[in-house]
């Protein structure tokens, strides 16, 4: 909710105390700044499985999983990349800071569990947590450009893969995700569990979330269209796989 659909696409919109604690949050994942981060993201979304994205699985499955980060970049960029794909974060101060100490966040966690809960509460609160974290997030980057169903024609090998959506929160819904990036919601039909669209659902209650984008179902244009915070819908730059049933999805695993 807040390193990828709030900070890097801008799917919606929350008061900055708000962004700030989940952003925050985010660090707690152990999976680096929050400028690196979204730099890495936007860095894939603008070279999708071609040359120069940081971890397609056309140079391997396990490259894509963990290899990138072991012997690729690795979220590690200089100054001037930061300031071509994360110009609006790298100019507050605050994310500057989190950026250069995201292990902070953490590290105070980690005293707190043992302190209030002993080292078993640590390993499970922390250890067992950001290993299987790390996993996770990483089958996005690997496993639903590998295997899954195609509802759109994106000109890369995005899937929506159900298991890894389960796991993640609603990131497996990546075809979905690829063909409209900056909508907040990834799981465009009811069976597509998508919790972290449920969360942003609630701070929407709570008055919190605003300007949130997301997509629907045109049935005369029979497509998915973009529907903007002021209720106008943007052309699909991406068409349904079979025109005639709008979502209907065939299976290249």
């Amino acid at each position: 909710m807040g390193f990828h659909r709030l900070i890097t696409h801008r799917g919606y919109r929350v008061p900055k105390p708000i962004e700030y604690f989940l952003v925050t949050c985010g660090t707690l994942a152990l999976e680096g700044g929050p400028i690196q981060w979204v730099t890495t993201h936007r860095i894939h979304h603008a070279h999708t499985d071609k040359t120069g994205d940081p971890h397609t699985p056309r140079d391997g499955g396990w490259w894509a999983h963990v290899g990138w980060i072991l012997r690729g970049s690795a979220h590690d960029y200089d100054q001037a990349t930061l300031e071509h794909y994360a110009p609006d974060l790298i100019k507050n101060r605050y994310y500057v800071w989190l950026n250069r100490y995201y292990y902070v966040p953490l590290i105070v966690l980690s005293l707190s569990l043992l302190a209030f809960g002993g080292f078993d509460v640590m390993l499970w609160g922390v250890f067992l947590r950001v290993t299987l974290g790390l996993h996770t997030t990483w089958l996005v980057n690997s496993a639903t450009h590998m295997w899954g169903r195609r509802r759109f024609e994106t000109g890369e090998d995005s899937r929506n893969t159900w298991w890894v959506a389960v796991l993640t929160f609603g990131e497996g819904w990546h075809n979905n995700h690829h063909a409209h990036p900056t909508s907040a919601r990834h799981g465009f039909k009811w069976y597509e569990i998508d919790f972290n669209w449920w969360g942003i659902r609630v701070l929407q209650f709570l008055r919190l979330a605003r300007k949130i984008k997301k997509v629907r179902f045109d049935p005369a244009a029979t497509t998915w269209q973009l529907v903007t915070a002021d209720g106008k819908t943007q052309p699909a730059r991406v068409r349904p796989n079979r025109l005639s049933a709008g979502c209907s999805e065939s299976n290249k695993s």
